[in-house]
């Protein structure tokens, strides 16, 4: 139970963190990859609606490929961490002003919360859905390297962002990319595993380990 109550604390800390440099990265007119970059770039069709509500939407289609392939326990962190994510990102951007002097600036430190929020997400075995799980989806079902399905996803969205937004801008945003791929490249290990989602073969050697002993 205390190993549990940990993993969820350690997202709601996660969804504070990455809540904090989306606000950041969005009060300047930036972009930011994943799930949370579409979310931006549909905000410029959706002026009426907040980040938090786009973005619960947003990922509501991918929990049925998630319950389906990365099973129940995954999914129902992933909601709970969208749905953190959602009220964070909303009470953020209407209680906390986060105006930097520079693009520059607010690229890079949101970028590196946002990284060291997906980082603690992962960690505690959940995710932000949308492009995590597709591109996990992909590599399973079609042996695509779930890197490539990110990276392809992220230079879409840069593309995209020179449609809506100006090329400074977009410059300022690779920033946040960068950002963003250094810290998680860096400290995405993840720190636990439940039992039931290991693998068979690691069960079986846990088994065999915990006999000898």
């Amino acid at each position: 139970m205390k190993v549990y109550a940990t993993q969820w604390l350690a997202i709601v800390e996660a969804c504070l963190l990455v809540a904090l440099g989306v606000q950041l990265i969005n009060a300047s007119e930036l972009l930011v990859g994943g799930t949370a970059g579409l979310t931006l770039i549909a905000l410029q069709f959706l002026p009426d609606m907040t980040f938090g509500q786009v973005f619960f939407l947003v990922n509501l289609p991918f929990y049925l490929i998630a319950l389906r392939y990365l099973g129940i326990g995954f999914t129902l962190r992933t909601f709970g961490a969208v749905s953190l994510l959602s009220v964070f990102s909303d009470l953020i951007s209407q209680y906390v002003s986060l105006e930097l002097a520079h693009p520059l600036i607010a690229s890079v430190l949101g970028g590196l919360l946002i990284g060291l929020g997906l980082t603690f997400l992962i960690r505690a075995q959940a995710s932000l859905g949308g492009i995590t799980i597709l591109a996990v989806f992909l590599e399973r079902r079609l042996s695509i390297n779930a890197a490539r399905t990110t990276l392809a996803t992220d230079m879409s969205i840069l593309m995209f962002g020179l449609v809506f937004f100006d090329t400074l801008t977009v410059v300022y945003s690779i920033a946040a990319f960068i950002a963003v791929g250094s810290v998680m490249g860096r400290y995405r290990k993840p720190a636990f595993v439940p039992p039931e989602q290991l693998a068979p073969e690691v069960k079986v050697s846990l088994q065999q380990r915990t006999a000898k002993a």
